[in-house]
Order: C-alpha cells, then sequence, then structure tokens
C-alpha cells in the first residue's frame, strides 16, 4: 500500500527535483528479417520495426499521465546491423530503413548499427565498419555501437585503430553540424547487451523477440536529498541509497505496465543517474554537494565512487531486473556542473578518465579540437578500453573532434546532447604504438573457468 507520504514525496521529485523516466526503448529481434538480397532485408527490417514499435510513443504518452512522470524518450534498440546484413551486405540500406522506420513510429532514437569486433573482425564486419561515418551522415535517428574489448578476450587493437579513423571521417562527413555525427557513436569494451541508453543500445543475440527496458534517472532528486544531509560520508551514501530505491521502484512500475501494454517482455531496468542540461539535474552538482568546490578537484574520483556504489545498492534492493549500465553517468556536454567545470579548467580529460574507472561508461560526450589525429582518437579509445577490460566493467568513448574548432572554443549540440566546451588533449603522439596492432591480451584474472 503507497501512503499518502510517498505519492505527495514522489510528486515533489516530479515537480521540482527532475525525476523522470529518461527512456523507454523496445528491444526488437531482427534474425527473421536476414534474406540475401539488400533490398528484401531492408523492407523487412522497415515492417518489422512499424509493426512493433507503432504504439510506443502513445504508450509513453499515456504512461507519463497515468502515473504522473514524464517519459523523456521512446527508443528502439535492434539486433547488430552487422548481424543482419552479412548475407546481403546491403549495409546502408538497413540503417536507412532503421531511420526511415524511426521516423514513421516517432521514436527519438534507433540504436543497433553495431558491430561486436573484441576479439577479431570478418571481412563482412570490416565492410560494415567502413559504412559507419556515411551512414550516421545520411540519417538523423540511427546511432551506432562498436565493441572493441572485452575481459575475456582482450582489446582488438586492430579494431581501435579503424575506430579512430571512423570517428575522424564521422566528424568530417558532419562538419556542417559540428560533426554531430560522433555524437551518435560509440566505442565500447565489455558492451551489454540490455542498455536503454543511446547511442549505444542494441537488442543481443541472446533477448527475446521483444523486449522492454527502461532507463530512470533522478540526479536533482539525489542532490536535493543529500542537501539535508549534516552526516559523514557514511550517512552520504545511506541517503543515496535509500533514494535510488525510490527512483528504481517508479522505473520498474512504469517498465512493467509498458510491456504489459506493448505486448512485450520485460527486460530490465537501468538505474543509471543520467543527467542533462538542465539547471537541477546534473552528476557533477551532487558531487559537489558531498563537499568538493568543483568536479574535477583532487577528492572527485573518492566521491564518484561512493555515489555509483549507493546507486546501484539502492535500485538492486529496489528491482529483481537491473541490468543495463547503472551507474552514473558523467558525460560532459549533457551535464552542467561538468560543462561548468571543463569550461573553467577545473576537469581535464585525464581526471575524466580516473573517474570512469569508479563510473558507468566512460569519456562521454567529450568535445576536442578537429585537428586531433586519429591515432590520438584510437589511443585514447585504447585507454579507456583497457580501464573496462582490466577492472571487467563496462566502459566507452563518445568523443567528438569538432571540425574548424579548437582549444576555447564552444559547440552546442542542442537538447539532451547540450553543449561543451574544446577540451585540450594531449598532442604527444601514440601513432607508432597504434600502428603496431595485434590484440592486447586479456588480463590473467579473466581465466576464471
Amino acid at each position: 500500500m503507497i501512503s499518502d507520504k510517498e505519492i505527495f514525496e514522489t510528486m515533489g521529485m516530479v515537480s521540482s527535483q527532475h525525476l523522470d523516466v529518461r527512456c523507454i526503448t523496445m528491444g526488437i529481434s531482427l534474425f527473421d528479417c536476414i534474406t540475401d538480397d539488400a533490398d528484401k532485408t531492408a523492407t523487412r527490417v522497415y515492417d518489422k520495426i512499424t509493426s512493433y514499435a507503432k504504439d510506443l510513443v502513445a504508450v509513453g504518452e499515456k504512461i507519463a499521465t497515468m502515473y504522473g512522470v514524464p517519459v523523456v524518450n521512446k527508443r528502439v534498440s535492434v539486433t547488430p546491423a552487422s548481424l543482419v546484413g552479412a548475407a546481403s551486405g546491403g549495409y546502408q540500406k538497413i540503417a536507412l530503413a532503421m531511420d526511415k522506420a524511426a521516423a514513421e513510429t516517432g521514436i527519438d532514437f534507433i540504436g543497433g548499427y553495431t558491430a561486436l569486433v573484441q576479439k577479431g573482425a570478418t571481412s563482412k564486419e570490416e565492410a560494415f565498419l567502413e559504412t559507419i561515418p556515411e551512414a550516421l551522415a545520411l540519417t538523423k535517428k540511427v546511432c551506432s555501437s562498436v565493441n572493441v574489448a572485452s575481459s575475456r578476450a582482450g582489446i582488438n587493437m586492430d579494431a581501435v585503430r579503424k575506430m579512430g579513423e571512423i570517428v575522424k571521417k564521422a566528424a568530417y562527413l558532419t562538419r556542417n553540424e559540428d560533426s554531430i555525427g560522433c555524437a551518435k557513436l560509440v566505442v565500447f569494451a565489455n558492451a551489454v547487451e540490455d542498455n536503454p541508453f543511446m547511442a549505444g543500445a542494441f537488442h543481443g543475440t541472446g533477448e527475446a523477440d521483444k523486449v522492454i527496458n527502461v532507463g530512470v534517472s533522478g540526479p536533482g532528486v539525489v542532490k536535493s536529498a543529500l542537501e539535508k544531509v549534516d552526516g559523514d560520508l557514511t550517512a552520504v551514501a545511506e541517503t543515496v541509497k535509500k533514494t535510488a530505491f525510490k527512483v528504481t521502484r517508479v522505473g520498474q512500475l512504469v517498465a512493467k505496465t509498458a510491456a504489459e501494454m506493448l505486448g512485450a517482455e520485460f527486460g530490465i531496468v537501468d538505474l543509471s543517474l543520467a543527467p542533462t542540461p538542465a539547471i537541477g539535474d546534473s552528476v557533477g552538482r551532487i558531487l559537489e554537494e558531498m563537499g568538493l568546490e568543483r568536479v574535477g578537484a583532487c577528492g572527485t574520483t573518492a566521491a564518484l565512487a561512493l555515489l555509483n556504489d549507493a546507486v546501484k545498492k539502492g535500485g538492486i534492493m529496489a528491482s529483481s531486473h537491473v541490468g543495463g549500465l547503472s551507474g552514473a553517468f558523467i558525460p560532459v556536454s549533457e551535464d552542467i556542473g561538468m560543462i561548468e567545470a571543463a569550461s573553467m579548467g577545473a576537469l581535464s580529460i585525464e581526471k575524466l578518465e580516473a573517474m570512469t574507472a569508479v563510473c558507468s561508461v566512460g569519456i562521454d560526450m567529450v568535445a576536442i579540437p578537429g585537428d586531433t589525429p586519429a591515432e590520438v582518437v584510437s589511443a585514447l579509445i585504447a585507454d579507456e578500453a583497457a580501464i573496462g577490460v582490466v577492472n571487467h566493467k563496462t566502459t566507452a568513448v563518445r568523443v567528438i573532434p569538432v571540425y574548424g574548432k579548437t582549444v576555447g572554443d564552444d559547440v552546442s549540440f542542442g537538447g539532451l546532447l547540450g553543449r561543451a566546451p574544446i577540451m585540450r588533449i594531449s598532442g604527444y603522439s601514440p601513432e607508432k604504438f597504434i600502428k603496431r596492432g595485434g590484440r592486447i591480451p586479456a588480463p590473467l584474472s579473466s581465466n576464471k573457468n
């Protein structure tokens, strides 16, 4: 039985603390769309997505009205396109079909223009990788991801080298839009199959035919709760846990309801704290509320570790089906606290890299000079992959070399993608290291059989 106090508390979270369901994501298997004819495969992809997701937006809006909790984004993720298109080779036609289906259904984004090459790539997957920049330039809502490393396989440095080149090409092809194509491209280590967040969502091969995954968010709720805490860091952790529990319960209610209304399986609730550029909706501000003068100060990594751990503990108690990434996101351009800290020089890429060792994802929505060499981008990907592989966690890079921009400039992507200062990145060359290629072996801790 929900008490009046809990009802009013949740209403307050929504009205003044930016509590929302960040996304309802429908995962759709496309294995039955595979043919050896590119046009036929693309048609089947379009037909299945539009059939399954035709009511997704309407259901999301209905649930928001039913429970009084905003549902910000409605999204679809699909089986990795590198697998779906391997028989026909019509990868770009699949991308266009995905984008057309997204427009038809009214969803915000569609993820799954994806390849999994953590140990090696087939000739088909190598051909697929080459299509990513143009696919992102030709579409509006298609998101792409590539998994280049895992704790069991190590790091595929040939794929890492290639992805640096692909990021640079995507930046060039979308140069008239501040290289926004790169904002729709994520390079992973240990990618998960049930992530509801973009740009990295894809529908894993071990998933059911149609699944609902929900991402909840509540940085403003957590910060508001911490404003009332005068105790030590143990009290801070307890407060975050209790708050994460409440937020996750909202997400589970929405996920179960959406699954029932859409005739889908209930997958997971991802309890990540995902910020927005809005005032009061910042993970950075939570860390500052703990006692840091600015995000990036010494102590930031420790504070973030506390926050991430407490969020997970509270969320896992609230739902038996927690998955996705689940933790605290630190995308620079999407978090007003991070934006301000980066703009004033308090937050550097090196500090961000340290922070990613203890939180969700990685170097996320970071804008760098447009003339950054491809091998430097590759090396940044390799560094982040190493953190993920050694620590057995998901890490990623979504970096944007903004064409024509340099350190001191600012770039605006709009909407949830926000704005970002162009951050300084080391100019010392890793070219010889990247060109060696091959594989960085998996750590000894991976041998658990």
